[in-house]
């Protein structure tokens, strides 16, 4: 009877995931519309000779995000800033003044609804109301939705305002989305920071060139000028180009820019 019973309970688990499993495949296109993140099936393995299938590829980013691996690599890259940052300061002279600058989109802030509501694609145009099944315009989402933060980057942001450390933010987002984004900065929880760099219309449409000559202003501007010692983002485009002590790069496998 014992071992009848256990046969029962194996039949009913096995059930259960194969239910389960069926699921995940079936909500797939929806998949962000309740911003949840649901168990996800054994991924299959690559032998190495052709890239990845599509579907598979968004599967494995899901399961970064959702169980765990994504916050934790952010909280190590923001660790280690905080621990230069703090060593830095420790050993600054008197007549230094010290920057940090920071990135905004997935490195100060978490975009994952708009990620998720657009199955990592990406729409400029478009409404966002975060409703299921609908795709989220990001010019939208900026607009009328607030994002998360991220807290280790908010931690750091703290830690360098309680030393003296000016913190500087710039973005490849817009002039004209200024008003949203100093929304979104104080919404989650940035607060009294030392400037704010943004696109302005006739700035270069190089990502890279537009924030090292920012930095490169930062540096050497009027008022003296700053010592960057750390600058942080999540594109390798938020940090070429010098003009900082050390990089921190947050990860970001949602998209790239350039």
């Amino acid at each position: 009877m014992a071992r009848t019973g256990r046969y029962r309970d194996i039949l009913i688990a096995a059930a259960i995931c194969a239910w389960f499993a069926l699921a995940w495949f079936a909500i797939v296109p929806n998949v962000a519309a309740a911003d949840e993140c649901p168990a996800t099936p054994a991924l299959p393995s690559s032998d190495g000779s052709q890239p990845l299938n599509l579907g598979i590829l968004k599967l494995q980013l899901l399961d970064y995000k959702c169980f765990g691996a994504y916050d934790r690599d952010i909280k190590k890259a923001l660790l280690e800033a905080q621990a230069y940052v703090t060593q830095r300061k420790a050993r600054a002279t008197p007549n230094e003044n010290l920057a940090v600058v920071l990135d905004i989109d997935e490195t100060s802030v978490s975009n994952w609804k708009n990620l998720a509501a657009d199955d990592f694609g990406f729409f400029l145009k478009g409404e966002c109301t975060l409703a299921p099944s609908e795709p989220c315009g990001f010019d939208k989402w900026i607009e009328s939705q607030l994002p998360d933060v991220i807290q280790p980057t908010l931690d750091l942001f703290n830690l360098a305002k309680s030393k003296d450390i000016k913190v500087f933010f710039i973005s490849a987002r817009r002039e004209d989305q200024r008003a949203a984004t100093i929304k979104h900065l104080n919404s989650t929880g940035y607060k009294d920071w030392d400037g704010l760099t943004l696109k302005q219309p006739n700035d270069p449409p190089s990502v890279s060139e537009l924030k090292t000559a920012a930095r490169d202003k930062i540096e050497n501007g009027g008022g003296g000028g700053y010592t960057i010692i750390a600058n942080v983002g999540d594109q390798a485009s938020d940090l070429v180009g010098g003009h900082a002590e050390r990089t921190f790069k947050v990860p970001n496998p949602f998209y790239f820019i350039p």
